[in-house]
């Protein structure tokens, strides 16, 4: 069985992510329009799996080549192939359920690129809902130590309810910059 560990927060992640980020940059500059740190880690102060997630966006999903990956295996990124995530390719740094990275591109703006980054501006904006997440992060871990996969679903629910808060504090408000679209610039 693969372990759950939450870790307090690390502020190394944030540089562990600009650090990898200049070499994704380079990686894949032919094909990359926005580069972002999602999940956990990209929250300050947030409890989290000592694991860097990572957002690239990318014009064409298909545009994602058997050559981009062979660069980023070069690098230490391996394709993990999800016939149920059509939307996504996904890459990890490090072993199997133990990895230290993780790597997620979609189709830049897409619903999904907009939803990981309402999930996690909402979170560093609403501290009292980060702090609930936190809550719930460090009872699953205990609630399922040994399954991965078990933790993982039983967030959805928390991390789905609060998209939708996001979305709807955007509808009352559309002028609320919190929300707009952020791009990371790697010009």
């Amino acid at each position: 069985m693969e372990e759950v560990t939450v870790s307090d927060y690390n502020r190394d992640w944030m540089l562990d992510f600009k650090h990898e980020k200049e070499k994704l940059i380079f990686t894949l500059k032919d094909v990359i329009q926005g580069i972002e740190h999602i999940g956990s880690t990209a929250v300050p102060g947030l409890s989290a799996k000592p694991l860097i997630d990572m957002m690239i966006g990318v014009s064409d999903i298909e545009g994602v080549t058997e050559t981009h990956k062979e660069l980023l295996a070069a690098i230490g990124y391996e394709y993990v192939y999800h016939s149920h995530f059509p939307e996504r390719r996904f890459f990890r740094k490090g072993l199997w359920r133990a990895g230290t990275h993780h790597l997620h591109i979609y189709k830049y703006e897409s619903d999904h690129w907009h939803s990981n980054l309402l999930f996690r501006n909402y979170l560093i904006n609403h501290r009292e809902v980060a702090s609930e997440y936190n809550d719930l992060k460090l009872e699953l871990e205990e609630r399922f130590k040994t399954d991965r996969v078990k933790y993982t679903e039983a967030k959805g629910p928390f991390i789905e309810s609060t998209i939708r808060k996001a979305k709807l504090e955007i509808e009352r408000n559309p002028e609320n910059i919190i929300f707009k679209k952020r791009r990371i610039e790697y010009e």
